[in-house]
């Protein structure tokens, strides 16, 4: 057999062939393939070693394999990829450091501060990456050509490749920076009010640590072709359609353009926002059968969106439907896998184990993010604290248990699951492919974008070092200098747990679209490792769970290639926007603390409530989520075409957003999937090839803007009273926030109240 790198160079080198009907015919295509290849037969071996990926990937397009020297083996990408590239199209330009670095001041600045109201609004990357394209394009067609020190104002039209690194540094900060929490909590809850010194240390380490680990997991996450971080292919599927560049795999479908194709659907989705987010919110939470009995407390447990299992099902909010990410990014069997698991765990185990009053789960409504006491009210953090913030455990037992809803506790319990799950699902499935991309190390595999990519420099693993050396102190400098009870081991601790599953979550997220966290597995680990020490906590679940988060984010932009942006702009493109991100949330929360008054209170006057609230919880079913993907393969190696070989960890992970998602979020988003992902995917594929992704961007961009639209004009200024004067009040905008599913002062309203002075729960604790 010829060795696979020349196959792999060869531009007489095919793939396969449409799937032959029979052996005879298979013969023919093999003698074919080997005479222009040197390969012997085109079987599972050899597909495996040529792309890096299993031959029954479930998104391998199979039936009809395409082009290595051309195109992506994955349909998917290569309807939403540009596979050409010009290495000598401007990149690091004036305008693209000026646009972005104002995006990277001015949205994560505009988040930090909605982030602590209710109602809040998220400016997403994908506005920034809308508003660029015509402030790029006017400075290309009105900033004089001058040179400031040899560096050109204006070098020529507005390019892709700036669109994209403008776009990178708009979003990679975007939404307030997890430790901003930490240091919210500290001053709100604690009394703890340190210096800046202190705040930029916190959230520098946890933001950038993460990216150190890029020289390692880039031959994991970003260089095989079955990576496919499907969320990117919506922004990929934007970029090209705006700058008109030339996709894989279209073939000469006819119809509209793709770029009027988005217009069209974008202008549609901007317009009906307008109902459900502003004119007629029942269209949102469109909960009609708790309409019929708003009073009753069983049917607001069942069929209410607020505080109940959402079994209405329906929605006509788009924002909603996209609530846990854009059904037409996700692969239907990971789809499918998140339904099945949301219908068992939430449809079927949880009303049973609440109407059983298992947990006494019936003193509270059946789905709420709120922690309680025995007199079923907000549990009172500071009663159980000693003066150094601190458990005091006599305090506790005086006091009250800590109760979670129902969903909470089984979100928290499948949170266990996903984590023991995922390691042993990337030790089954993907133990060859990790072995062999370790023996490869940096070594390019042979889709195009990768072969497209390998002619640009590598940042240099030094960088990496250099990163991960400097934000390691300044970690140690924030737990050591100041009082949190923290120690290095701790925090060292913390670094191994989030390197150990950067790369099985990182597969799994690449290949499936859904994320699995470390918050709780990181909470679990230092509650047995320093227990009654809430600040270490808050500190050791950050470092954890952010430090692997934001290595994927670093990966997640670089695959499928994002446009063939090189490498080392890449990288400084998003230390850059990270850091003065990370600066600017501070400095805004800052300011709110300082001039905002009675902030987070819970009757603020301008809803700045900070709607945050800090629970605990266990899990006893560790075990059972380590042996369910072993059941499973065990299956699948006995019958390898039965559906199990689908089966995949986001079964346990994929209901993470529950509480307080319900199913007006997971039904209409499978709903939804399901025709595009598999119905048209399967029977109209030029058309979903060419409009899926782009239907995606187009809905998606069309509410964000729509959203801001309507706050900026309409709800925020002069406190909401722009407008219709009784638009806030006639029955469309009232009926989802009255009865029982809202409650008397929007907690819900349990099945079985109590009676004054009564409690409920154990006896003793």
């Amino acid at each position: 057999m010829a060795d696979t790198t020349d196959v792999q160079q060869s531009p007489h080198y095919r793939m396969a062939r449409e799937r032959p009907q029979s052996q005879a015919t298979d013969e023919k295509a093999d003698e074919k393939v080997a005479n222009e290849t040197g390969v012997d037969a085109l079987d599972e071996e050899n597909i495996a070693a040529l792309t890096g990926t299993a031959f029954d990937d479930p998104n391998l397009d199979k039936d009809h394999f395409v082009a290595l020297d051309d195109e992506s083996p994955y349909p998917e990408v290569r309807s939403a990829v540009a596979n050409t590239d010009d290495p000598d199209m401007p990149v690091t330009t004036a305008r693209t450091w000026i646009i972005g670095l104002a995006w990277a001041i001015l949205i994560p600045g505009l988040n930090q501060f909605f982030f602590f109201r209710f109602p809040s609004v998220t400016i997403g990357g994908i506005v920034a990456q809308l508003l660029s394209f015509p402030v790029g394009r006017a400075a290309a067609a009105y900033v004089p050509n001058w040179h400031i020190l040899g560096v050109s104002l204006n070098p020529g039209p507005f390019t892709v490749k700036e669109h994209v690194l403008i776009t990178i540094m708009a979003s990679v900060g975007a939404g307030s920076a997890y430790a901003t929490d930490i240091i919210a909590v500290q001053r709100v809850y604690y009394g703890q009010v340190y210096n800046f010194s202190y705040q930029w240390f916190v959230v520098m380490s946890t933001q950038l640590i993460g990216f150190s680990i890029g020289g390692v997991a880039r031959r994991f996450l970003v260089a095989p072709p079955s990576m496919i971080w499907p969320a990117n292919l919506v922004n990929c599927a934007l970029f090209n359609t705006l700058h008109s560049q030339h996709y894989a795999g279209i073939g000469s479908r006819g119809g509209i353009s793709r770029e009027r194709f988005f217009l069209y659907a974008f202008l549609c989705s901007f317009a009906w926002y307008f109902f459900p987010g502003y004119l007629f919110q029942a269209l949102s939470y469109f909960s009609w059968v708790t309409w019929i009995r708003p009073d009753d407390a069983v049917i607001a447990q069942l069929f209410g969106y607020l505080h109940g299992m959402g079994m209405s099902v329906v929605t006509f909010d788009w924002n909603q439907i996209t609530y846990i990410g854009s059904p037409l990014a996700t692969p239907w069997w990971a789809e499918a896998n998140i339904f099945a698991g949301f219908v068992f765990f939430f449809w079927f185990l949880t009303p049973v184990l609440y109407f059983t009053n298992t947990w006494f789960g019936k003193f509270m409504p059946i789905s709420s993010r709120t922690s309680y006491d025995n007199h079923m009210n907000t549990y009172n953090v500071s009663a159980i604290l000693k003066s150094d913030n601190t458990v005091d455990l006599e305090l506790y037992h005086q006091y009250s248990p800590l109760f979670i809803s129902t969903t909470f506790a089984i979100s928290y319990g499948l949170s266990f699951a996903s984590i023991t799950a995922t390691l042993m699902h990337a030790f089954l499935y993907f133990r060859k492919q990790i072995w062999v991309q370790s023996r490869r190390a940096m070594h390019e595999q042979p889709d195009i974008h990768a072969r497209l990519m390998s002619r640009y420099p590598q940042v240099p693993e030094w960088w990496y070092m250099v990163l991960f050396l400097s934000m390691f102190v300044l970690g140690i400098i924030s737990i050591e200098v100041w009082p949190t009870e923290m120690p290095v081991w701790a925090f060292v601790l913390a670094l191994v747990v989030a390197f150990t599953y950067v790369i099985p979550i990182g597969m799994i997220q690449a290949i499936t679209n859904q994320q699995v966290g470390l918050n709780v597995i990181t909470e679990l680990i230092i509650g047995y490792a320093l227990p009654g020490r809430p600040v270490a906590m808050m500190m050791f679940k950050t470092w954890g769970y952010i430090t692997m988060a934001q290595g994927k984010l670093y990966f997640a932009v670089q695959r499928p290639s994002f446009s063939d942006v090189p490498p080392r702009p890449m990288f400084w493109s998003q230390v850059a926007a990270t850091v003065i991100a990370g600066t600017v949330q501070l400095g805004v929360q800052a300011w709110m603390f300082t001039n905002i008054d009675n902030i987070c209170a819970p009757n603020q006057k301008d809803g700045f409530i900070c709607p945050s609230t800090e629970v605990f919880g266990t899990a006893s079913i560790i075990v059972v989520g380590a042996a369910a993907p072993l059941l499973a393969w065990s299956i699948n190696k006995k019958y390898p075409n039965s559906f199990l070989k689908y089966v995949n960890p986001v079964i346990f992970n994929g209901t993470g957003l529950i509480p307080p998602a319900t199913a007006i979020n997971y039904v209409p988003w499978a709903g939804v999937g399901f025709i595009f992902q598999y119905v048209i995917r399967r029977r109209y594929f030029s058309w979903w090839t060419k409009y899926n992704y782009v239907l995606s961007a187009a809905l998606d961009s069309g509410v964000a803007v729509s959203i801001l639209v309507i706050f900026f004009t309409l709800q925020f200024p002069k406190n909401g009273t722009i407008g219709t004067t009784n638009i806030a009040t006639w029955w469309g905008n009232t009926v989802p926030f009255v009865g029982a599913d809202f409650g008397a002062q929007g907690g819900g309203t349990p099945v079985q109240a109590l009676k004054p002075g009564e409690t409920f729960g154990p006896a003793t604790w």
